[in-house]
């Protein structure tokens, strides 16, 4: 078994990551739609690499199955000559502890972790993107208006126009809350992958906070506080008129 053991982790790791891109929408958990088509290949090539090291393997096996054969034959030949053959059949097999490679292809196969949320909100400082105060395009016509949360975030930071102003804009997120009780509608922004995961916020009033981590699609006003791209400004308020519960979106985050 130990022959084939590098063989099977590869295996086992193109599985796990041809299953989150190839087989399901799981990866988007972790990197951006776009990285889709290199993780397959990369599966892919994962999957190739495994099956030849297994057959390389299996070569291997059958030239020291019949070296032993040929060995065995000539020693009945030979029997009573001596016997100074040194059996020391050195196979130079790794380290047990190198089966551990195992594990994290397993979870990921098995258990794919779940998307980032509020945990990782909580301990991000609320940095506002380098935007400089300007104007930005008129909303489309018709209310309610659905923009991300970054698009919110944006316009009421930095939109001298107040294009939001008097509109009703519908945005959907996780819930995080404050020590002070106060909720969030939060949405982890991702530039590449979850590793470089930062949360864009918007704190909501006029309506009760529904449970943390919990998925929403909130409609409401937007309340402009303080002056443009100050501190008092972030992060944004919007007055809710609905709160509905939703089922967390294919992709849980937005890019930044």
């Amino acid at each position: 078994m130990r022959r084939y053991g590098p063989a099977l982790v590869l295996i086992l790791c193109a599985a796990a990551v041809l299953r989150i891109s190839l087989f399901s929408a799981l990866y988007l958990r972790y990197v951006q739609q776009g990285l889709r088509p290199y993780l397959v290949a990369s599966g892919v090539l994962l999957l190739a690499l495994g099956i030849a090291s297994a057959v390389a393997a299996g070569r291997t096996a059958g030239r020291e199955r019949h070296g032993e054969d040929e060995h065995r034959h000539e020693h009945e030949h030979q029997h009573g000559h001596g016997h100074g053959h040194g059996h020391g059949h050195g196979h130079g097999h790794g380290p047990r502890v190198a089966w551990l490679l195992v594990v994290p292809a397993l979870a990921l196969l098995l258990f794919p972790p779940p998307a980032l949320g509020s945990y990782s909100a909580e301990r991000e400082s609320a940095r506002q993107a380098a935007e400089g105060i300007g104007t930005f395009p008129a909303l489309p016509a018709g209310d309610p208006v659905v923009l991300t949360l970054g698009e919110f975030s944006s316009r009421a930071m930095y939109d001298s126009g107040r294009t939001m102003k008097g509109r009703t804009i519908r945005m959907v997120g996780f819930v995080t809350r404050d020590d002070s009780g106060t909720w969030y509608l939060t949405r982890l922004q991702i530039t590449c992958c979850a590793a470089d995961a930062r949360p864009g916020k918007v704190e909501i009033r006029g309506a009760d906070a529904p449970p943390v981590d919990s998925w929403v699609s909130v409609t409401g006003t937007w309340v402009p506080e303080g002056g443009l791209g100050s501190d008092e400004a972030w992060p944004p308020v919007l007055a809710a008129t609905d709160v509905r519960n939703v089922e967390q979106p294919e992709n849980p985050y937005e890019k930044r």
